[in-house]
């Protein structure tokens, strides 16, 4: 399978950052290309790819359903693998591509994760979790996650029995794509650059 890389930030970085896109969106979405460029000026490596689905849409125009969840975690691993040296890894990306991403961090033997906006669970359907593997992770993971996230909110992910690698960064009023309110007073510009900043400190700590 070929995959196409789109890189940022400095080829002799310590670590490398590799983000998936979520559901729905490029690898060169808005939220892609701002959070790529803010972490490439922390002097960070980000490689972005997309999964077979979306590869196919950039190629015919098509909008189509994400692929099965055993070809999004087989693309990753090959992500992993044409890249090489997974220690010094931190793999993540938006929503659905942040999940995947942490389904497969412990066999992959990366050094770190980077969720941006986990889908706890599908929209006003709590009852159906996706945090059986987070109860036992064993990779450093940050997952940024907005207050009004309607795919997690905080009183129900304080609920969840998280393993203690996973740690939060609470997006102040953002929504799954961080944006917020006006009268909040916060813009989806600078909760994006808040993520960074975390993530910043997140990949300082864990590499």
């Amino acid at each position: 399978m070929t995959i196409d890389f789109v890189f940022d930030g400095p080829d002799d970085a310590k670590l490398t950052i590799v983000l998936a896109h979520g559901a729905g969106a490029a690898m060169d979405s808005p939220f892609m290309n701002e959070m790529a460029a803010g972490l490439a000026v922390c002097g960070h490596r980000v490689v972005r790819f997309e999964f077979p689905y979306m590869a196919k849409r950039r190629l015919d125009g098509k909008k189509r359903g994400p692929d099965r969840a055993p070809v999004l975690i087989e693309t990753f691993g090959q992500v992993v693998a044409q890249l090489g040296t997974p220690e010094s890894l931190v793999i993540g990306g938006k929503s659905m591509g942040g999940r995947i991403a942490s389904m497969v961090a412990d066999d992959l033997g990366v050094c770190g994760v980077v969720c941006l906006g986990y889908p706890f669970h599908p929209p006003g359907k709590p009852e159906n979790l996706r945090t059986a593997h987070l109860k036992t992770m064993k990779t450093p993971t940050l997952i940024c996650h907005g207050t009004r996230d309607p795919f997690g909110s905080p009183e129900e992910v304080a609920g969840y029995a998280l393993a203690d690698t996973v740690s939060l960064h609470w997006v102040s009023d953002g929504d799954h794509d961080f944006d917020a309110r006006k009268k909040s007073g916060h813009t989806q510009a600078g909760n994006i650059a808040g993520a960074v900043v975390a993530i910043d400190d997140f990949i300082k700590t864990t590499g």
